[in-house]
């Protein structure tokens, strides 16, 4: 019952997901990025309710969709970048692992949006990525970003790379923490079992910019990370 179910669920994200991208390309040549932002989360959203997956979201009333931010949350499944910018109340730009650009549509896709690649493992380009994140946040484009740089394996946060702080440093934004729960349930990585399950977006407040100035890098990050931890509901 659990395989029959998840082959149904898959079938039905994978033919949403790829009208969707396919509809992404096409707007994005036909109206700027800005524009087309609002239809892109509808459709973002409608990819939940067609696979049965209920989204609560919690403060998001925490936005002021007048200014810019870093946007920080925690990696757990294939499904956090469709979540967050189907939930999101703001126009962003993600941050996403260059191999992704070369996936079929997908690569496609993200590229049209604008979204930014980066080698994790190449300290130089990673490096290029960040000034382009700035470039994006000193242009007044939210950043979103998530700071464990790989899915956990076992449904609990990993350490957060040290570079994202790097650039919240340099920013002088607002950094938003985000808490993601109940997404390892749903789609553990490694196994292709999909069980719907209610999901939750649990926005924090906001570490003010005149607040990071004080801060090391270091207690930055174990600043966040504690941040986002304390979002995250338990199942």
């Amino acid at each position: 019952m659990r395989s029959l179910r998840s082959i149904v669920l898959w079938t039905i994200g994978v033919v949403y997901f790829s009208l969707f991208c396919i509809t992404a390309i096409i707007l994005s040549y036909l109206l700027p990025l800005k524009k087309i932002d609002g239809f892109i989360q509808f459709l973002l959203r409608g990819l939940f309710k067609a696979m049965f997956i209920k989204v609560e979201v919690i403060g998001a009333d925490k936005i002021d969709k007048n200014k810019t931010y870093l946007l920080m949350a925690n990696h757990v499944s294939l499904f956090d970048v469709p979540l967050l910018k189907g939930f999101i109340p703001l126009y962003f730009l993600g941050v996403e692992a260059h191999h992704q650009f070369n996936w079929p549509l997908y690569g496609m896709m993200i590229k049209r949006l604008g979204t930014i690649p980066i080698e994790r493992d190449n300290v130089y380009a990673s490096i290029r990525s960040i000034k382009k994140a700035l470039k994006a946040l000193n242009s007044g484009t939210s950043i979103a970003i998530l700071p464990e740089g790989h899915r956990t394996l076992t449904g609990k946060m990993q350490p957060f790379k040290k570079l994202p702080f790097h650039l919240a440093k340099k920013a002088g934004v607002d950094i938003i923490p985000i808490g993601l729960s109940g997404l390892f349930d749903l789609k553990k990585k490694g196994s292709w079992h999909i069980t719907p399950t209610k999901i939750t977006l649990n926005f924090g407040e906001a570490v003010r910019a005149e607040d990071i100035k004080t801060l090391t890098i270091e207690d930055l990050r174990n600043k966040l990370f504690h941040s986002i931890k304390e979002l995250i509901v338990e199942s």
